[in-house]
C-alpha cells in the first residue's frame, strides 16, 4: 500500500496534480503544505476558538438557531450523530457560512451569518480566514480538474458563491458518562465537495483504507488535511473517492484536555446538477452512474440522516 501523498502548493500545479490525484483516488485523502493560509490567521483563529467555546454555556446557546439545521451559528454537544449511528459525537461547534448581499438569487439557501459579541475580532478573524479557505480550496480544485484531464478552471464556476461552511469544532475532555458508546466523531463520509482540515495534528483522525483497516491521519502542524467528500465522489463516479472517517477518543492524558481543530466544507453552488463526469464512466464495465441531482437536495437529503435537518 503506498502513503498518502504530501505535496506542497509552492510547486507548479502540473506537477503535483497526479500526486494528489493518485492519493485521492486511493485514499480519498491527501496533506497539502505551503497552502497560503497565514499562520497568524490561523494562530488568532484558534485562539478565538477556544474564547468562544470557554464562554458559559447559557452564552453559546442563545446562538443556537432553531430550524437552523446547524448552518450558522451554534449546535450544542449532543446534537450531531452520524449517518446510522446510535449515539451522538461529542463535540459541539460553529459554522460560518457565506454571506450574499441582499437579492442574491441563491440567498434563499444561504443564512446570513450571526457573530457572538462576547469575543472582540471574531467576526473580522473568521471572514479573512473563511476567505484564505476558499483561495486554498480553488487551487487545489484546479489540481483536481488537471488529474480528470479537465480545464484548469473546470470547477470554478460549479463552485462560485457555492454553500461553503467552516467549521469550528470543539471536542470537550472526555467524561466517563458521555464516552459510553460514543466517540469524538463516529465513522462517517463528509457531504461535500472537498474538506479542507485546520488542527488535525492531535492525534484521532484516522481513515478506513479499501482492505479494512483504520490508518492514522497526521498533517504536519499548519498542514492541512484535504478529503474527498460524497459529492465529488458521486461527481467522478467514484474515481476519487469518498472515504469513511473517524475522530477516536484518545487515552491517557489527552483524554482530559479539548481538541480543537477548523473543517472548511467546499460545496458547489446549490442549483449546481451532480451529474457524472463523462470521463469517469465506464462503458466497458456497463455499470450505471448515479442519477443527477442539485447540490442542495443531496445536501438536505444528508442532513437528514445526521440530525441536523
Amino acid at each position: 500500500m503506498t502513503d498518502i501523498a504530501s505535496v506542497s502548493l509552492s510547486r507548479p500545479l502540473a506537477d503535483v496534480a497526479d500526486e494528489l490525484g493518485r492519493s485521492f483516488s486511493e485514499f480519498g485523502f491527501a496533506i497539502v503544505r505551503d497552502h497560503g493560509i497565514p499562520a497568524e490567521l490561523i494562530a488568532r483563529a484558534e485562539e478565538m476558538s477556544k474564547a468562544f467555546f470557554a464562554l458559559p454555556d447559557q452564552v453559546k446557546r442563545a446562538y443556537k438557531i432553531d430550524g437552523g439545521s446547524g448552518a450558522r451559528g451554534y449546535t450544542p454537544f449532543g446534537t450531531e450523530k452520524a449517518k446510522d449511528a446510535q449515539v451522538h459525537d461529542l463535540k459541539e461547534f460553529w459554522h460560518v457560512g457565506r454571506d450574499l448581499p441582499k437579492g442574491h438569487p441563491l440567498s434563499e439557501f444561504m443564512a446570513p451569518n450571526i457573530w457572538p459579541a462576547e469575543v472582540a475580532g471574531f467576526k473580522e478573524t473568521f471572514e479573512a480566514l473563511y476567505a484564505a479557505f476558499e483561495t486554498a480550496g480553488d487551487t487545489i480544485l484546479r489540481a483536481i480538474a488537471l488529474h480528470l484531464g479537465l480545464a484548469e478552471d473546470f470547477f470554478v464556476p460549479t463552485v462560485e458563491d457555492g454553500n461553503s461552511v467552516m467549521r469550528l469544532l470543539h471536542y470537550p475532555p472526555l467524561e466517563t458518562a458521555d464516552a459510553e458508546g460514543a466517540i469524538r466523531a463516529a465513522a462517517h463520509g463528509d457531504i461535500n465537495t472537498i474538506t479542507l482540515l485546520l488542527g488535525a495534528e492531535e492525534a484521532g483522525l484516522e481513515l478506513l483504507t479499501r482492505q479494512g483497516e483504520w490508518l492514522p491521519v497526521s498533517p504536519p502542524e499548519g498542514a492541512l488535511a484535504v478529503n474527498i467528500g460524497d459529492m465529488l465522489d458521486r461527481l467522478t463516479n467514484g474515481k476519487l473517492r469518498s472515504t469513511t472517517h473517524r475522530v477516536v477518543n484518545p487515552m491517557g492524558e489527552a483524554a482530559h484536555r479539548s481538541r480543537y481543530s477548523m473543517p472548511f466544507f467546499l460545496h458547489f453552488r446549490p442549483d449546481y446538477i451532480i451529474e457524472t463526469l463523462p470521463g469517469c464512466i465506464d462503458s466497458e464495465s456497463g455499470a450505471s452512474a448515479p442519477a443527477p441531482i442539485s447540490s442542495h437536495d443531496f445536501l438536505m437529503q444528508r442532513l437528514r440522516e445526521i440530525n441536523l435537518a
